[in-house]
């Protein structure tokens, strides 16, 4: 039997390229959508998982959208944390290699600087209390697996980021304006999905931070950056003006966010040896792709 990989939540912005990044690999992929097997199922959760034969288990599958977990605590609580820990002790079982994506926001964001994986954690939403469940629970049930957070995923063409908007409102000619007072870093997510099959094929075990490389930048400096790109490679005519909004005055923000959850991979880059680009040079890429898609 070749190399088999079961994706939870291969339809998304990070899982889509997972799942084609593992087709290119020659992995026999297993990509269950919602309706055939529902996260909020724990019992069927696993069962997949004991029953596939799959070497390799990816969950990229989440409720991420802050205003939706605060609306629904119970469906983030089933999807973020009770799932995970479902794969996981099933991995635990079958003897599976297990990598799950978490996120940046489980941070403390009050101070300023990179934080490493022994930062503190002090989510203050819906969302990031859920992930950070989900982290926990991962790790006791199965202390082998990855926790892998990510951070400002942008990337894919078929689900536009801000970074990806930003350029899209820029080429209708309508207002622009981005968060200038809230600092994370972009990650490609062509390069999660190159991340995930390496650490699936490695021995590493615990939390590691996946996102590009050098100092955080705020929404504002990616989408500005995003522009000078669409610019330099001529889709635009002129460099368009862009308000700076405060994020506490973002109106459809009913959730706080936390503001310094910039990360450092050093220990991705060094310790485990797998590269990531710097955050201008992931935004250019991400620039040039959606253009590239949409015939610009």
């Amino acid at each position: 039997m070749g190399k088999r990989i079961l994706i939870f939540g291969a339809s998304g912005r990070t899982g889509q390229l997972v799942h084609r990044a593992a087709l290119q690999e020659g992995y026999e992929v297993l990509a269950p959508a919602h309706a055939e097997c529902p996260l909020e199922e724990a019992e069927q959760v696993s069962s997949l998982v004991l029953g596939c034969g799959a070497q390799l288990v990816v969950n990229c599958a989440a409720v991420s959208g802050l205003e939706a977990c605060a609306d629904n605590p119970l469906q983030a609580h089933l999807v973020n944390a009770v799932a995970p820990a479902a794969m996981a002790l099933a991995c635990r079982h079958t003897g599976a290699r297990f990598i799950h994506l978490s996120t940046d926001y489980v941070l403390c964001g009050r101070r300023a600087g990179l934080k490493d994986e022994t930062a503190r954690c002090r989510p203050i939403n819906w969302y990031a209390e859920s992930k950070r469940e989900g982290e926990l629970q991962v790790l006791e049930a199965l202390p082998a697996a990855v926790v892998a957070r990510v951070s400002w995923v942008c990337g894919n063409p078929q689900k536009p980021s801000f970074i990806e908007s930003s350029v899209a409102r820029a080429l209708a000619g309508q207002p622009l304006a981005a968060v200038a007072d809230k600092v994370s870093l972009p990650t490609d997510a062509a390069d999660i999905a190159r991340v995930v099959l390496a650490l699936g094929a490695g021995d590493y075990a615990g939390v590691v931070h996946v996102c590009s490389s050098g100092e955080p930048l705020s929404w504002w400096n990616c989408a500005l950056l995003a522009l000078q790109e669409t610019l330099r490679l001529g889709a635009l005519p002129v460099l368009p003006a862009m308000e700076q909004q405060k994020l506490d005055e973002v109106p459809f923000f009913r959730e706080p966010r936390p503001r310094y959850t910039g990360m450092s991979n050093a220990r991705l880059t060094g310790q485990l040896g797998i590269p990531m680009p710097s955050a201008a040079e992931t935004v250019a890429r991400v620039v040039q792709r959606f253009l590239a898609q949409h015939g610009s």
